[in-house]
């Protein structure tokens, strides 16, 4: 595997060699993968939807500035400066940080089994996305073979029937357990297998395996959104998603969302953006990586809404067309009129003048409510938009099999891309530590992480949400008050930045890491001073052009350079 920077890569501290990205863009892709996951998909759209349209953008686009870019940010320098997983940076901030890495670490081995789950689901629909017609088209025959067909359907619908019963075969409450369904085990199991062949070797499989689970899904998205714009009611959609409206951002709820959709599409604090910036080169300019992955997430989520709402749109007005069918077909039953001698089109005038003149008659007809707005409000998220709206939307569309397929892959490269970064979350903290050892090839690592499928509801409300947000605030507490802030104005000897990953890189070092002792010593040959419990100490041998350094060390810089009492970086 090449090295980045075309350098051999930096040791991790106990002698072995730390593995690096084969180039800037295998990290940029897998960034971007772990962050733009299904929420950009299903969670996005149905949030700008709910809550005004435009005016959810205002919002959005504040808590990007203000939350998501700076601890997007705070990761990235932290992983790259340390080099380290998510319990080795935080426990080398300080001791009582260090439940902060394990915390992520649980997260994401939690996450990641549930995660896994909705790729098991995504890829049973793949499956049966290679049948025509689809399976989800029309109801079953029911079980006695009568040729009537299965009630339970007929009184829903059939793609609700297909997820909930033949998928799922959902039970009535979370207390009944209900069977094994093996069809579903089956598929948890194959997409594990897919998942570990793809990061069986660390970055180094994963690196390669990104280029086209980041890449694909945007190739189906445009192919969506070209062929969604061409479809009646597209344009009704998209109008629909995007019209402002003002009042709703005097919800506080409106602000909340926001400020949570952006911290969970970024994929904060789950740990993995720090394990993969710490196999960056010293030098990378995280800063610039920081505010280009967010902003290309952030664009993904409005690519992807402009998308799925063109079809969504075309779902809503074919529905619309349907009820007014049913409902001029009631029209000419019921006052003898010769067939198709109303049109859509004439439907309101008409019904208008029966109203005028036979009112009674009218009244007495179970006649629906058709408006075409009405059919747009019953949009949904997650499950619901990919496994009940967007198949039925399939359906009606030509070649209904070839969408499915492209849909339902491009729901399953982006949980791969998304579990990529939840399992690097977990190995490399492990593998810092000593609890795996390098010596054990990473074939038997991958495959030591286990999997299950359990109520996935209730972890996803209850397993990350808040644990993560908490995270995420004592990560910023721990940079701002622990690693240094206060002491940036100090410039006695003792503790220093990790000149090895910091001073070489303006971008991430300069302006985050400023660290001093709280007890300097004039002999710097003892111990000076101590950021927490960890004593500043020498260790290991200068890396970089001419001076390097591990987390804690005290500074000496080199022969005729001289320290800049502000940066702390040698003067040229």
């Amino acid at each position: 595997m090449a090295w980045a920077g075309g350098a051999e890569p930096h040791g991790d501290g106990r002698g072995d060699k730390r593995p690096a990205w084969d180039n800037k863009g295998q990290y940029l892709l897998s960034c971007l993968g772990f962050a733009v996951g299904l929420g950009n998909i299903w969670r996005f759209p149905y949030l700008c939807q709910t809550h005004g349209g435009g005016a959810f953008l205002i919002p959005y686009l504040i808590a990007l500035v203000l939350e998501g870019i700076p601890v997007f940010y705070i990761e990235l320098a932290i992983g790259q400066c340390l080099r380290r997983g998510s319990i080795g940076v935080w426990t080398a901030v300080s001791p009582y940080l260090g439940g902060v890495g394990l915390g992520c670490l649980t997260v994401s081995f939690l996450v990641s089994l549930y995660y896994n789950t909705v790729l098991s689901w995504v890829l049973w629909y793949l499956l049966n996305s290679f049948q025509d017609p689809l399976p989800w088209s029309s109801c079953p025959l029911d079980i006695n073979r009568t040729g009537a067909f299965e009630a339970e359907c007929q009184a829903s619908s059939t793609v609700s029937y297909f997820w909930y019963r033949q998928t799922l075969n959902i039970t009535a409450d979370i207390s009944d357990n209900g069977s094994i369904q093996w069809r579903l085990l089956a598929c948890l199991a194959a997409s594990w297998a897919v998942v570990y062949l793809c990061v069986i070797r660390g970055i180094e499989t994963t690196g390669k395996a990104i280029y086209f689970t980041a890449l694909f899904p945007y190739l189906v998205l445009t192919i969506f959104l070209i062929r969604g714009l061409t479809l009646p009611g597209a344009v009704r959609g998209l109008i629909y998603l995007f019209t402002p409206n003002v009042q709703t951002l005097r919800n506080p709820r409106v602000w909340l969302d926001a400020a949570t959709q952006i911290f969970f599409s970024l994929s904060l604090a789950f740990g993995g953006h720090i394990a993969f910036a710490s196999y960056n080169p010293p030098r990378n300019n995280c800063e610039k990586d920081a505010v280009t992955v967010a902003l290309v997430n952030s664009l993904t989520s409005l690519y992807a809404s402009i998308a799925v709402f063109s079809v969504l749109g075309f779902k809503a007005a074919n529905d619309h067309g349907r009820c007014l069918d049913r409902n001029l077909l009631r029209l000419l039953n019921a006052f003898d009129l010769p067939d198709q001698s109303i049109s859509r089109d004439d439907y309101a005038a008409v019904l208008a003048h029966l109203n005028a003149t036979q009112p009674e008659s009218v009244a007495r007809l179970p006649l629906e409510v058709c408006q075409l707005e009405d059919f747009l409000d019953k949009s949904a998220s997650g499950t619901g938009l990919a496994f009940v709206v967007f198949t039925e939307a399939v359906l009606h569309m030509p070649g209904a099999p070839g969408w499915a397929v492209l849909f339902f892959g491009m729901l399953f490269t982006l949980g791969l891309s998304s579990m990529f970064g939840n399992l690097e979350g977990i190995i490399t903290p492990l593998l810092d530590l000593g609890v795996l050892r390098r010596s054990v090839p990473k074939e038997v690592l991958t495959g030591e992480q286990p999997s299950g499928s359990y109520w996935l509801q209730v972890f996803d409300s209850y397993a990350a949400p808040l644990n993560l947000i908490i995270f995420a605030f004592f990560e910023v507490v721990g940079i701002a008050y622990v690693y240094g802030m206060p002491r940036r104005s100090r410039t006695r000897a003792g503790c220093r930045p990790p000149v090895s990953s910091c001073a070489s890189c303006p971008h991430c070092g300069s302006r985050l890491w400023h660290l001093s002792s709280s007890s300097p010593s004039a002999d710097r040959s003892k111990t000076p001073g101590r950021t927490g419990a960890q004593s500043c100490r020498r260790e290991g041998p200068a890396e970089g052009p001419g001076w390097g350094w591990q987390w804690g060390l005290a500074y000496e810089p080199p022969a005729g350079r001289e320290l800049d009492p502000i940066t702390h970086l040698p003067r040229p």
